[in-house]
């Protein structure tokens, strides 16, 4: 083997290709990465950044050694020819490969309405680049902020935007923000905190339409309501698409879901038949858990990404003996409205919860779910530091609910989690069993 080409150049891409120098790897190596920007860590953006506490500039990934690639950047892959082993770019050139990594992430879910969308005063946040766009709208001291869709990015949005002192309206149209993570029990908590810090919260309610004036600013947004709201800006946080347009007729089970792969991140075809030369990590990337019943795991994890771009790097260059599944249990974190909020595990699987230690009313507990009579997964709001011994609570499928001190008593409720069948924006875990190439499945837009 003498070429590897990784296909997206964010942080999986990045400690893949890192990963592969590490393990001897001593071939061409080829990155190609749709943004003009180096590697930069994306979770700052809506947190750190948006407040002024750290520069744009300033989040590029640390770099763990030379990785001493070829980098094409500011130029998107367009095409996957997968006879002839070339990447096609979307400046018309091509990229031979004898094995490729697919890495390329998710980009944020655009306002349904072209022209709305072009509205000055309509964004996103997911980029760099984005957040410069923010910013600028910001400086314009504007009246009032509207927060279309409230997951985790809404929400530290909308957080970071209060603190600001920018007045904000936050539009979910699940039950509680969160609601699509967390469930309504914590989602309950979520909008508590949200009201107490002075946003204007409204659940239940959908973005209709955006308006704008003879200028082409925005000016106000109608809801399902029939209530009617001026704003001066609007940040679309519906969600993420994930980065697989550009397989289309490529022959791989690649689709809105991610790419579907085995445990060891090998790239499965369109009949289920495992592939030898393409692999998959990070956000883009789908493959099975024996922790939640084999099913195909989504995860938009800051550490999975890093995990499973190791494993992935380590497959794509040892014989079938040494080979290794990514086994990483899901964990991420958040920070908004002065709260931390770290999980463990597949939350949006679970079908009760108990809260395990201090108190929904104060903010500030620790709460376990449960799933078919087993601990699924574990929140903590201010209780990050218990979160490891609730991983090992899921890692050996302790029964549910769990014995734990000052628990004796304490009944599971619902977790209420919206029906699954419904289109949501806030899971950053998607469980699903069904191929991301079944076209009896017809995914449509939709608005919050």
């Amino acid at each position: 083997m003498t070429g590897i080409v990784i296909v997206g150049a964010s942080l999986a891409g990045l400690r893949a290709a890192e990963h592969l120098r590490e393990e001897g790897f001593d071939g061409s190596l080829t990155l190609i990465g749709d943004e003009p920007h180096e590697p930069y860590d994306r979770p700052p953006l809506s947190k750190q950044v948006l407040l002024g506490r750290v520069l744009p500039e300033d989040t590029a990934l640390p770099r763990r050694r030379e990785v001493d690639a070829e980098w094409r950047l500011g130029v998107a892959a367009a095409g996957l020819d997968r006879d002839r082993r070339r990447v096609q770019l979307a400046d018309g050139s091509e990229v031979a490969y004898d094995k490729l990594l697919i890495a390329t992430g998710v980009r944020s879910r655009p306002w349904p309405n072209d022209s709305e969308a072009a509205l000055d005063g309509v964004c996103v946040l997911r980029t760099s680049d984005d957040t410069r766009h923010l910013e600028r709208l910001l400086a314009r001291r504007p009246n009032r902020v509207l927060i279309i869709g409230a997951g985790f990015t809404g929400s530290e949005i909308a957080s970071a935007c209060r603190e600001r002192g920018f007045a904000v309206t936050v539009a979910e149209r699940g039950e509680t923000p969160l609601v699509g993570a967390l469930g309504g029990v914590v989602g309950d908590v979520a909008a508590r905190l949200q009201r107490e810090h002075g946003v204007d919260l409204r659940c239940g309610v959908m973005v209709t339409s955006l308006e704008g004036d003879p200028a082409g600013r925005l000016k106000r947004a109608h809801l399902s309501d029939g209530s009617v709201l001026d704003a001066d800006i609007a940040v679309v946080a519906l969600g993420a698409v994930r980065n697989t347009a550009w397989l289309d007729g490529s022959g791989l089970a690649a689709g809105p879901r991610g790419v579907a792969c085995d445990a060891g991140c090998r790239a499965f075809d369109v009949h289920g038949i495992v592939t030898d030369d393409v692999f998959a990590a990070g956000d883009v990337a789908r493959t099975p858990h024996p922790l939640f019943g084999y099913q195909f795991l989504s995860l938009e994890h800051w550490g999975n990404a890093v995990a499973q771009a190791e494993i992935a790097a380590h497959n794509m260059i040892s014989p079938d003996s040494r080979r290794l599944p990514h086994l990483w249990t899901p964990s991420f974190w958040s920070s908004q409205f002065g709260v931390n909020i770290k999980s463990v595990g597949a939350p949006s699987m679970g079908e009760e919860i108990v809260v395990t230690q201090g108190s929904l009313t104060d903010h500030s507990f620790a709460a376990a779910y449960g799933y078919q009579g087993r601990v699924i997964a574990a929140v903590g709001f201010d209780h990050g530091k218990w979160m490891g011994g609730y991983r090992r609570l899921i890692e050996r499928a302790a029964a549910f609910p769990p014995e734990l001190p000052g628990t004796r008593g304490v009944r599971p409720v619902p977790a209420r989690f919206p029906d699954p069948a419904l289109p949501s924006h806030g899971p950053t875990v998607t469980l699903t069993g069904h191929s991301p190439s079944d076209k009896r499945v017809v995914f449509t837009p939709s608005r919050a």
